[in-house]
């Protein structure tokens, strides 16, 4: 079945059942490995996306669902503003300041998480982070989470 998507800012057109994963349409059938797979149930946000600035769990979002816009990690940078010289979003440039990633494999989830809180709330407390942001992270980063958000605030 034919399936449009628009994501990063291009449309493709899939060949795909409706009811497959996104997650799977974006890394298997559109290459964007960058969304990466955890559990398979929703609960680790390793496949965190956003479809129309909303941050969604891919690995359970049906591709005939994403209608909208899909921003992937690999799409973060060219969804905001830029830092300068950099080309990276303001949040990656958080990441890396702040060393926030250890292993690294959910922070691609981890990051497109924050980049939606920070959408509607700029000035997250600590309280809208844990209440937002329940992505799994194994080695356990969460106050260099916390400490890289707050440094956008104060920019």
């Amino acid at each position: 079945m034919a399936i449009s998507l628009r994501v990063n800012g291009r449309t493709h057109q899939l060949d795909v059942e409706p009811e497959m994963p996104l997650l799977w349409a974006l890394r298997d059938e559109i290459g964007l490995t960058g969304t990466k797979f955890g559990c398979g149930i929703a609960a680790c946000g390793a496949c965190t996306v956003h479809l129309d600035g909303v941050a969604v769990r891919s690995c359970v979002t049906p591709v005939g669902a994403a209608t909208g816009e899909i921003t992937t990690i690999e799409g973060l940078a060219g969804a905001g503003p830029k830092t300068e010289g950099q080309g990276l979003s303001p949040v990656q440039v958080a990441w890396i300041e702040k060393q926030v990633p250890q292993c690294g494999y959910c922070q691609s989830g981890m990051l497109m998480a924050v980049a939606a809180l920070l959408k509607t709330t700029p000035k997250p407390t600590d309280a809208q982070i844990d209440t937002a942001i329940t992505n799994i992270c194994r080695c356990g980063t969460y106050p260099r989470v916390r400490a890289a958000i707050h440094s956008l605030q104060e920019s």
